[in-house]
């Protein structure tokens, strides 16, 4: 292809490469046997029988579109045969349809890890999103911003971007500024646990959309600090679901995780319990009536005029994320390692930040109301083939140049992530990647009481024990995984047993 003879073109006319092209490879059979340059084109699947040629030191991937399936059959080949790959950089990098051959970088782990593109209904969530005004909490991170990079795509009126970290919110903005959109974008600085800061916020833009992001997510970090866990994931979900609702919202999207399910850390468990007050809120609105007269002076019940539609997304690990187990394997790759590992059975799904937001958009747009969507995350990906295949990648051996470090299971951590909790059944929607989930009913006004103890345990100066024995309460399929708090799921053993003893 054109990105071929480009790449040829670049690394002979740069004085400083003494790269020798040898062979060109393709699957078009219209160009195979053809000689482009004197070089000559082969068919891609010879490659591995190819014989009489000098040996191939690196083989650079000059196509933007190559299936992750060919992709990862070409470098699982090129590792074998110890021959580097690299690729080259994004087209938007080029400067007059050319680049330098310093761009040419190795082949990322993410681009191994990548799924066929993903298909979105991309009228309906425009006609949604079309000159709508639209906040996005944790608009900052990792998977905020990205969902705002694809919203502007659809032509909202005005984003809001909301978020408590000011470098982050400053970078997004500078970001926004140089791009070429006609949205309104707005950064304001403000943490969800302020009800003050956010009222004001709803006050001002008075949002159609809501995207909650927000939230803490490490989950070393929670163990150590479970009440923040509580007033960021439950008690700012609250604030923000309160306010959607108050200000006349018309859907409010909640980005929520899969260690939301049969949780064994405080931080899935917290996940959880914002995914219950969700629930329950929306419960209370479908069942909330009201009294009318009627000319004949009877009083009739009528359904509530609040038309919001909650909707909660679950999904995995994402690549690149902030705190990111890829990010930390390169670190540690690029200086020697050893390579951190916490277990060799471990496993965990993963998707691009791309993938997961476009299906958060599309869930969010065809929401009814009260669903929890769950997305196809493909196959759980061993943790430590990654990083065996990451240092590979890099040219180096795995346990010869980089050592494995086994360091133990992290406080609340465990082997295998869930996308489902036991009790939960999954019904299939018109998009292969995305079901919704049956789950059990919320009563509004047991869950808001609950709500309010346990936020005034978080508030509490020595309220640890008691706030972490009533999340256990609240969410009974929360059992602690390598943690001090797995003394309160033996007393709540041991109670449930004196109590059926009497």
């Amino acid at each position: 292809g054109e990105e071929g003879f480009t790449t040829k073109r670049v690394l002979e006319h740069d004085k400083k490469s003494f790269v020798n092209i040898i062979l060109f490879i393709d699957d078009d059979v219209k160009k195979i046997g053809k000689v482009v340059d004197g070089v000559k084109i082969r068919n891609a699947r010879d490659l591995p029988k190819m014989t009489g040629l000098p040996k191939i030191d690196e083989i650079i991937i000059a196509i933007f579109d190559l299936s992750p399936a060919k992709k990862n059959n070409l470098v699982d080949f090129c590792l074998d045969k110890n021959i580097k790959v690299l690729s080259i950089p994004p087209f938007n990098t080029w400067i007059n349809g050319q680049f330098s051959p310093q761009q040419l970088q190795i082949i990322k782990i993410e681009d191994l890890l990548e799924r066929a593109p993903i298909k979105i209904s991309n009228e309906l969530i425009a006609s949604q999103i079309s000159n709508k005004r639209i906040l996005v909490t944790g608009a900052a991170g990792s998977i905020g911003r990205e969902i705002v990079r694809q919203l502007i795509k659809y032509n909202p009126g005005t984003i809001v971007l909301c978020d408590q970290a000011e470098t982050p919110l400053h970078e997004i903005e500078l970001e926004l500024q140089e791009s070429d959109t006609k949205t309104s974008c707005v950064s304001f600085l403000g943490n969800v646990t302020n009800q003050e800061r956010m009222e004001e916020l709803f006050e001002t833009f008075k949002p159609h959309y809501v995207y909650h992001a927000a939230a803490y997510k490490h989950v070393p970090m929670m163990e150590i600090c479970p009440s923040e866990a509580i007033i960021t994931n439950v008690l700012g979900t609250k604030i923000i679901v309160d306010l959607s609702v108050k200000y006349a919202v018309q859907r409010f999207i909640m980005i929520s995780t899969d260690k939301a399910v049969n949780p064994t850390n405080i931080m899935g468990a917290s996940k959880r319990l914002a995914e219950i007050y969700v629930q329950s809120i929306h419960q209370r609105l479908e069942s909330d009536y009201f009294l009318i007269k009627n000319e004949d002076q009877t009083l009739t019940l009528k359904p509530s005029k609040n038309s919001i539609k909650f909707i909660t997304t679950r999904f995995g690990n994402v690549l690149g994320s902030n705190g990111s187990v890829i990010t930390r394997f390169k670190e540690q790759i690029e200086k020697g390692g050893p390579v951190t590992v916490t277990h060799p059975k471990i496993t965990r799904f993963f998707m691009t930040i791309p993938e997961a937001c476009q299906l958060v958009l599309e869930a969010g747009s065809m929401g009814k109301g009260g669903e929890i969507f769950v997305f196809d995350m493909g196959e759980p990906v061993p943790i430590v083939e990654l990083a065996k295949k990451m240092i590979r990648l890099y040219g180096l051996t795995p346990e010869i140049d980089v050592r494995i470090k086994y360091t133990g299971l992290r406080p609340g951590e465990k082997l295998y992530e869930e996308l489902l909790a036991d009790s939960e059944k999954t019904v299939p929607t018109y998009h292969d990647k995305i079901m919704i989930l049956k789950v059990r009913d919320q009563n509004f006004r047991v869950t808001k009481y609950d709500f309010m103890n346990l936020i005034s345990l978080a508030k509490q100066k020595n309220g640890t024990t008691e706030m972490v024995a009533k999340m256990k309460d609240l969410v009974p399929e929360f059992v602690s995984n390598n943690s001090l708090f797995e003394k309160l799921d033996k007393k709540s053993k041991i109670d449930r047993y004196n109590g059926f003893k009497k």
